[in-house]
């Protein structure tokens, strides 16, 4: 007689797997980390003394309300606390917000190719992913976006910059966008590279979202803060969409090491804003420099490159392996590069300029 397995939801059949970016082999040859979009600085001033006091309470819960936190936020962007809302990572309430939105029968739109937690989130909450491809130039295709939305549409992913092109959207298409979109539909602005951004014609979504009660603000304390590995993001919007995320955020899911790193890297801005500025300087040098060898760069806001090779992605990635950096490759499309250190994006440049020659 055949055992009978548990039964599991059919929605979960299927279900891509997120593709981490590869760590540097230990002991191996490569040196460098460019597959995952991580700060290669350490923490900022003030964060470890944090996370080494906040060690002492280990045997504590976290404060499930973030309530030093949420204070910190309010006053740095000028929001109500309760337009507020934590989780995991930015990609965690992103998570938190296909629950409160989207269920079977459900549609929830993103463009593509774009963050690959869009469609494994979507299709864990039973909805159904509405992909809308890339323009030519690597950007989101609003028109189309828009077009296609149905009276099945309950969530509408924007990411700004887009992970893996660096693109932005401006500030005049995505009014034009927000204008179409039914107000009873959910538009998320994906800000997680927003401190990356230099076009002064890519919107501030914060600003956007005060005027617009449809609209949610993403944010995240794990690239340009440097706290990957603490797992803190944010949500900023207004009051009905912030309460269903306090609900069905994870409880204690944002430990007190992170809430505390967190706010001791928002009072070293200072800081922070130098080693932005740093990384700003690197991506524009390493964009420059494989534009002059003769690749097509779009131009990325965010702190990473992306290069469309098709078919011969799989071969670029093991040239820069060889090389000794690590690349993010998404088969068959391209790959992204992460803004590293300098040593880092020497190598990544040396790798380029040889593989198009030898191509």
């Amino acid at each position: 007689m055949t055992e009978k397995t548990p039964k599991l939801r059919d929605a979960l059949n299927g279900i891509p797997t997120y593709k981490p970016g590869r760590p540097a082999a230990a002991g191996g040859p490569v040196a460098f980390k460019l597959s995952s979009n991580e700060n290669p600085y350490p923490p900022l001033p003030g964060v470890m003394e944090s996370a080494l006091a906040a060690a002492a309470s280990f045997n504590r819960y976290p404060d499930m309300a973030c309530t030093r936190l949420m204070t910190e936020l309010s006053e740095r962007f000028g929001v109500p606390v309760e337009h507020l809302a934590t989780g995991t990572g930015s990609v965690g309430v992103a998570q938190q917000l296909v629950q409160s939105t989207s269920g079977p029968g459900d549609e929830v739109i993103y463009a593509w190719r774009s963050f690959e937690a869009y469609p494994i989130i979507t299709q864990i909450s039973g909805a159904r992913s509405v992909q809308v491809p890339l323009t030519a130039g690597e950007v989101h295709d609003l028109e189309a976006m828009a077009d296609a939305v149905t009276d099945r549409t309950r969530l509408i992913f924007v990411c700004n910059p887009n992970n893996p092109t660096g693109t932005a959207v401006r500030r005049a298409e995505l009014e034009r966008f927000l204008d179409r979109v039914p107000t009873d539909v959910l538009v998320v602005l994906d800000e997680a590279y927003r401190e990356f951004i230099r076009d002064p014609e890519v919107p501030d979504g914060i600003e956007i979202y005060r005027n617009r009660p449809n609209v949610c603000v993403l944010r995240t304390f794990s690239k340009a803060y440097g706290l990957a590995g603490l797992r803190v993001g944010f949500a900023v919007a207004q009051d009905p969409v912030a309460a269903a995320l306090r609900k069905t955020a994870v409880p204690f899911g944002v430990s007190q090491l992170a809430q505390d790193a967190a706010v001791a890297s928002l009072r070293s801005e200072d800081e922070l804003l130098g080693r932005v500025g740093s990384l700003v300087c690197e991506r524009k040098r390493v964009a420059v420099t494989l534009a002059e060898q003769g690749w097509t760069v779009p131009d990325s806001q965010a702190n990473f490159i992306w290069l469309r090779l098709g078919d011969r992605t799989a071969d670029f990635a093991a040239a820069c392996e060889k090389a000794g950096v690590v690349v993010r490759p998404f088969p068959g499309e391209g790959v992204r590069a992460t803004i590293g250190e300098t040593e880092a994006n020497d190598l990544l440049l040396r790798t380029a300029e040889e593989f198009r020659r030898g191509r």
